[in-house]
């Protein structure tokens, strides 16, 4: 065994090629199986850092694969990494993530930075895609605080990427999977740069809230049973899962506020 190498993937791809997802055997002429996707994530950048939450559903076609699945994870100590697409796969690639963080900071004695996190899981992307070219494709949402930036107020870093491993960083908010484009919709229309953390929870909320209003993929609130969205916060003092009752109370109250105006928070028309 060779120890040295700061990257765990490289270290599993020598001493264990086949316990990596991407190094397992595809054969294109076989059918896709079919598997529960996970769908709607989205990022929003405020003064103090930024907020991810998702949805808590899971996908098998027009079946309800899951109704509490959890999509957004603590990557390390400072960021965050959400998942849509293949569900299985997006969670194996994440748990290699969070591992890949945590054997680079044993091995070098620090904590890489935010762009080399990003360009980490990038890398495990990237090897995925044999997989992804059978349909079983992963699309991560990853943000975190920068430590290193030169305003902390503008610490709080979003990046997204392509089934390829391309990676493109976000400016104030994003989001991703099938509910995305609705999602994103409602975060340009109430977004501002002035928003605080408790803002930047409530605009999330309410951009997945109009995202399952109009994507069947995407879980609603579910009031009877009590699932309301995972919600991470990341500032300079490290990352943050608000507790569910929290996020109950939140949420509790944007569907009141949408029993009087379902179409949600309202936009200025003009500038104030």
């Amino acid at each position: 065994m060779r120890p040295g190498t700061s990257s765990f993937a490289d270290f599993l791809a020598e001493q264990a090629p086949d316990l990596l997802p991407s190094r397992r055997p595809t054969n294109a002429a076989l059918p896709v199986p079919e598997a529960p996707h996970g769908t709607t994530i989205v990022a929003v950048a405020h003064a103090g850092g930024v907020v991810m939450a998702g949805d808590r559903r899971a996908t098998m076609g027009s079946y309800i694969a899951q109704r509490d699945i959890e999509k957004v994870f603590q990557a390390d100590d400072y960021s965050t990494v959400g998942i849509a697409g293949s569900a299985g796969i997006a969670i194996e690639l994440v748990r290699l993530f969070q591992v890949e963080l945590e054997h680079y900071e044993k091995i070098e004695g620090t904590v890489l930075s935010l762009d080399g996190k990003a360009n980490r899981l990038s890398m495990l992307i990237r090897n995925n895609l044999a997989m992804a070219m059978q349909g079983l494709a992963v699309v991560p949402l990853f943000a975190g605080y920068d430590l290193d930036a030169d305003d902390p107020a503008r610490a709080g870093r979003i990046f997204s990427y392509d089934v390829t491993g391309g990676r493109y960083e976000e400016h104030s908010f994003h989001s991703v999977g099938s509910g995305s484009v609705f999602a994103r919709g409602a975060l340009k229309k109430t977004y501002r740069e002035s928003f605080t953390e408790a803002d930047a929870v409530l605009a999330s909320i309410n951009a997945l809230y109009d995202a399952a209003d109009d994507d069947s993929a995407t879980g609603g609130p579910d009031l009877t049973r009590g699932i309301f969205p995972v919600v991470l916060a990341v500032t300079a003092e490290g990352v943050r899962k608000l507790a569910e009752g929290d996020v109950a109370g939140i949420t509790q109250a944007v569907v009141e506020e949408r029993m009087a105006n379902p179409g949600g928070l309202p936009a200025p028309l003009r500038p104030a």
